[in-house]
């Protein structure tokens, strides 16, 4: 990540001035990216997936996670996925990790598992709890993710990415509370943060000002997931306290039963949320996929990103 510029054009975000994307140059660097998948469940959804991988895979991201269900549901399919992944592709992924439902001692075998595996990158997170269920530290567990990272640092030498909520932690006492959280997370060892998804670019800003100004240096990655279905991601983000501003949602009315209007706004709507970043110092974004690739292998072709050939 780039401070300088980021923290001179938050200081024009403050006095209320609006930043323009920047127009495609001759010769600009694209932004670097990686993308974030989900463990398969059925036979059909692991076609799904690895038609995905396959897909994407050539846009030469810099690393692809694998999520962690709640309660640690999939856990087999995720170290599965990941450790597939390191062996019979050119990538590098990340196997997302969490507190939720197993001892350290447990924890710590997976971790070496994925190290011997091959597997260097951990993306450590407190977890959700099962479904209807309040979250509470595991009886001989990590109880939160700063205690998971720590624990890591003491496994292997991974490279460690955290969560960041530009929007708060909906379980947060306060915005203070939650950045003193991000801070300890990384003080105990974590590489980088990635944000929660978020599509009021603004309050993004807001808060990497305010992590600048609290002395956090590592890299904060915006986490980016492109609409198609509006309906059903209002309810997500109404869930996760994401804002969805009402402008983004004028976009979508009245396409409900329109698939391919919907991909075509959903596809311009975040190319220039992410060249909006891009024109304020950002230069990395992970893509939240849903295994589903074409909506996000459209959207970096946009910003410039283009697939490599393969190795001989």
């Amino acid at each position: 990540m780039t401070h300088s510029p980021v923290r001179h054009t938050l200081e024009r975000w403050a006095t209320g001035e609006r930043i323009a994307p920047l127009p495609a140059r001759e010769g600009a660097e694209p932004p670097a990216i990686s993308f974030e998948f989900m463990p398969p469940k059925t036979p059909a959804l692991e076609a799904q997936l690895w038609a995905c991988v396959e897909r994407l895979g050539p846009l030469n991201p810099r690393f692809v996670s694998v999520t962690y269900g709640a309660g640690g549901s999939t856990q087999e399919s995720t170290h599965t996925t990941v450790v597939k992944l390191a062996r019979e592709t050119a990538l590098t992924p990340a196997a997302h990790l969490t507190c939720v439902g197993a001892t350290r001692e447990t924890i710590d075998n997976i971790a070496r598992q994925y190290w011997e595996a091959g597997v260097k990158h951990i993306v450590a997170l407190r977890g959700d709890p099962p479904k209807g269920e309040v979250f509470a530290p595991y009886p001989g567990g990590y109880d939160f993710a700063v205690d998971l990272v720590a624990g890591l640092r003491r496994v292997a030498d991974f490279e460690i990415s955290v969560a960041a909520y530009p929007e708060i932690h909906p379980q947060a006492v306060s915005a203070e509370a939650d950045l003193d959280n991000l801070k300890r997370k990384l003080d105990a060892g974590a590489t980088r943060a990635i944000t929660q998804m978020f599509y009021d670019n603004d309050a993004f800003l807001r808060f990497l000002d305010r992590a600048l100004a609290a002395g956090i240096k590592a890299p904060i990655v915006p986490g980016i997931m492109p609409i198609s279905n509006f309906v059903q991601a209002a309810k997500f983000c109404a869930n996760c306290g994401t804002n969805v501003p009402k402008w983004m949602a004028g976009l979508f009315e009245g396409l409900e039963d329109d698939l391919e209007t919907r991909r075509m706004v959903a596809a311009a709507t975040c190319a220039e949320q992410v060249r909006i970043l891009q024109a304020n110092g950002i230069d990395e974004f992970h893509f939240i996929t849903l295994n589903r690739p074409d909506l996000v292998y459209a959207i970096s072709r946009i910003l410039g990103v283009k697939p490599q050939p393969p190795a001989a």
